[in-house]
C-alpha cells in the first residue's frame, strides 16, 4: 500500500513542489543573476572607481604655485623643454604670464634649472667674458667688454622699483697715444617705467652718477636719460633746466592747490552746511632760480663823521734874505726907487741891481685820504613762490524744509554772495597786484538720489567665494560617488541577492515510482520560501503525508551524508 501511489497526489506534487538544487559556489550564484543587474552592478562599481581616482588626482595635483613669472618667449619654452624632460606637470596662468608647478616641488625644480642655467634672462653681463674666443682680435674683446658692461648697467637700473626694463648705449672712443686729441665718453639710458611710476630729480641724478661712475672719464653731463615716450629726463651739457616740472614739483603744486582748497571749504561751510560748497584752486607757482649781486658806493656828505684812511703832511721854508742882483757899478749900488711903468714906444732905462735883504719864507702841505662807503647785495630768489591764485567756488541755493516736510530752495542774496566772496578773498590771501581772481556764483546743486547699498552676505565674501570654488570640485565627486552607489550599485546588489536566494527553493520535484530520485535535488532547510509556496507544501502534506515523509526522510539521509 506504501507503494501506491495515488496519481491525482502526483500530479500535484509536480505542481506545487519544484525544489532547485543548492548553490555550490559563487559562480552558481552569479550564474542565476539576470544580466541587467550584473550590467548594472559592473557599470557602478566603474562609475565608483573613476570618481574615486578623480578626487585622488585632484587632490594630488590641485595646489600649484608659480615658479616663473614675466618671461620672455625664449626663457619660457626653454623652462618648459626642461619641465618635459624633468617629468615635473606644469600649468601656464591666463596670457602666459606664469609658469605654474606642484606646491611641493617648487624649490627643487628652481634650484635644478638653476643648475642647468636656466632662466637666462634676455640681457648678459660680464659672463659673456666666460666664452672668449681663442684668438679673438683686440676690436672683438673690447666690444665683448663694451656688451658686458651695458649689460651690468641695465641689470642694475632695472632692479630700481618704478623701472620695467632699460636700455644702455655706450659710446667708447678708442684711445690714442695724444693726450690732445683723446675724445671723451657718452652714454644714453633708456628707461621704460611701470604704469603710474614716475622717477624724481634725485633718481635721475642716481641713475646719472651710477653711469657715470661705471666708466672712466665718464663727465656726468655727458649722460642723457630718456623715457618711453622719448622725453628727455635729465639736462644735457649747457642747457637750462628742462621743460615742464618734474615729479616733485607737480606733488607740490598739487598740495598748495589743495591747501588753497581745504582753507575755502573749511570757512564756508560752516556757513551753508555740508556739501553745500564745490571749491576748486588753481595755482601758479614760480620755481625759476635767480641771483642778483649789486655794489653801492656812497660818498661822504653831510655832518656824518667821515672815516680816514691815511693823512700825509709836509712843511718846507726859505733862508733870511736874497742876495744882491743887477749890474755891477755905481747904479746898482743906489737905494731901490718905486717902480714905474714905461712910457709905450719908449725903452726903460736900465735900473740899478736891487740890494738888500728880503723875509724868510715857509710852505705846508697836508693831504688827508677818507674811506669811500660800498654797500655788496647778493640776492637770491627762493623756488616754489606762487605768482598767481584763480580760485572758483560754487554756493547750493539755502535749502529750507517746512513743517510738512516739503523742501524749497531760495537763491542767496547779493549781500551774502559779497560776503562769501570776502571770505574766500581772506581764506586765500587774495592779493589784486599779483593777477589773483575769485569767482563766487550761487546755483542749485543736482542731487541724484543714489541706491542704497545693502551689505554683502556672507556667503558672497571673497573668502567664502574661494572656500566653495575649492571644495566645489571634491564635493561633486562625493555627490557623484553616493549616486553611483545608491541608485546603481544598491539596487543592483538587491536584485541579485534576492534571485539568488529565490533561486533555493526548499521542495524538489519527487518521482512517484523512485522516490529515492529526488534525493540528489534536496534543497537547503534554511531557504526561505514565499507564500504560495507555503501553501502548497502545507496541502501537500494534508493530502499526501506519505509524501511528505519521503522528503524529510531524505533530507534527512542527505544531511547525514
Amino acid at each position: 500500500m506504501d507503494n501506491a501511489i495515488n496519481p491525482a497526489l502526483t500530479n500535484t506534487a509536480t505542481r506545487a513542489v519544484t525544489l532547485a538544487p543548492p548553490p555550490g559556489s559563487v559562480m552558481a550564484r552569479l550564474t542565476s543573476v539576470p544580466v541587467k543587474a550584473m550590467v548594472m552592478l559592473t557599470l557602478g562599481i566603474a562609475a565608483l572607481a573613476a570618481v574615486v581616482a578623480a578626487l585622488a588626482m585632484w587632490s594630488k595635483g590641485g595646489d600649484y604655485k608659480m615658479l616663473y613669472a614675466n618671461l620672455s618667449d625664449r626663457d619660457g619654452g626653454a623652462v618648459l623643454g626642461q619641465l618635459t624632460q624633468m617629468n615635473v606637470p606644469y600649468k601656464i596662468s591666463e596670457g602666459g604670464a606664469a609658469i605654474l608647478v606642484p606646491a611641493d616641488k617648487v624649490h627643487d625644480v628652481r634650484l635644478k634649472l638653476a643648475q642647468s642655467g636656466l632662466p637666462k634672462g634676455t640681457t648678459s653681463g660680464f659672463e659673456l667674458m666666460d666664452n672668449a674666443r681663442f684668438g679673438q682680435t683686440q676690436f672683438q674683446e673690447r666690444l665683448t667688454f663694451q656688451r658686458g658692461l651695458e649689460g651690468e648697467l641695465v641689470r642694475s637700473i632695472s632692479s630700481l622699483s618704478a623701472v620695467a626694463s632699460a636700455r644702455v648705449h655706450l659710446a667708447l672712443p678708442q684711445q690714442n697715444g695724444f693726450f690732445r686729441e683723446q675724445q671723451k665718453p657718452s652714454a644714453s639710458v633708456l628707461v621704460q617705467l611701470h604704469p603710474g611710476r614716475t622717477l624724481d630729480r634725485a633718481q635721475i641724478a642716481g641713475i646719472v652718477h651710477l653711469v657715470s661712475s661705471s666708466v672712466p672719464e665718464l663727465n656726468p653731463k655727458a649722460v642723457s636719460v630718456l623715457d618711453s615716450s622719448g622725453s628727455l629726463l635729465s639736462a644735457a651739457s649747457g642747457d637750462g633746466p628742462t621743460q615742464g616740472l618734474d615729479a616733485q614739483q607737480l606733488q607740490y603744486v598739487q598740495q598748495v592747490e589743495s591747501s588753497y582748497v581745504r582753507r575755502v571749504m573749511d570757512i564756508i561751510e560752516p556757513v551753508l552746511g555740508r556739501d553745500n560748497v564745490r571749491a576748486n584752486v588753481t595755482a601758479e607757482i614760480d620755481f625759476s632760480q635767480s641771483e642778483a649781486t649789486d655794489e653801492l658806493f656812497k660818498p661822504n656828505q653831510g655832518n656824518a663823521p667821515a672815516a680816514v684812511r691815511s693823512q700825509q703832511s709836509s712843511e718846507s721854508s726859505n733862508g733870511a734874505g736874497t742876495s744882491p742882483a743887477g749890474v755891477p757899478g755905481a747904479a746898482s749900488n743906489q737905494p731901490p726907487v718905486p717902480a714905474t711903468a714905461p712910457l709905450s714906444g719908449a725903452s726903460a732905462p736900465l735900473q740899478a741891481a736891487q740890494g738888500g735883504t728880503t723875509a724868510p719864507t715857509t710852505r705846508r702841505d697836508n693831504v688827508t685820504n677818507y674811506e669811500v662807503d660800498k654797500t655788496v647785495r647778493v640776492t637770491r630768489n627762493a623756488t616754489g613762490v606762487v605768482k598767481r591764485l584763480n580760485a572758483a567756488v560754487v554756493v547750493n541755493h539755502r535749502v529750507n524744509t517746512d513743517a510738512k516736510g516739503k523742501t524749497t530752495s531760495t537763491p542767496l542774496t547779493a549781500d551774502e554772495i559779497e560776503k562769501l566772496t570776502a571770505l574766500v578773498q581772506e581764506s586765500i590771501g587774495f592779493n589784486k597786484d599779483r593777477g589773483d581772481s575769485i569767482k563766487l556764483i550761487n546755483a542749485p546743486f543736482r542731487i541724484e538720489a543714489t541706491p542704497k547699498t545693502e551689505p554683502m552676505p556672507p556667503w558672497r565674501q571673497p573668502w567664502a567665494v574661494d572656500l566653495v570654488r575649492a571644495a566645489a570640485v571634491p564635493t561633486a565627486l562625493a555627490l557623484i560617488a553616493l549616486l553611483v552607489v545608491t541608485g546603481i550599485i544598491k539596487p543592483a546588489f538587491k536584485t541579485a541577492n534576492s534571485v539568488v536566494l529565490g533561486s533555493q527553493v526548499d521542495t524538489v520535484v519527487a518521482d512517484p515510482v523512485n522516490p529515492a530520485s529526488g534525493a540528489k535535488a534536496t534543497p537547503a532547510l534554511e531557504a526561505p520560501m514565499n507564500d504560495r509556496r507555503l501553501v502548497d507544501a502545507r496541502e501537500l502534506a494534508k493530502q499526501n503525508p506519505a509524501a511528505v515523509a519521503h522528503i524529510v526522510r531524505d533530507w534527512v539521509h542527505n544531511e547525514a551524508a
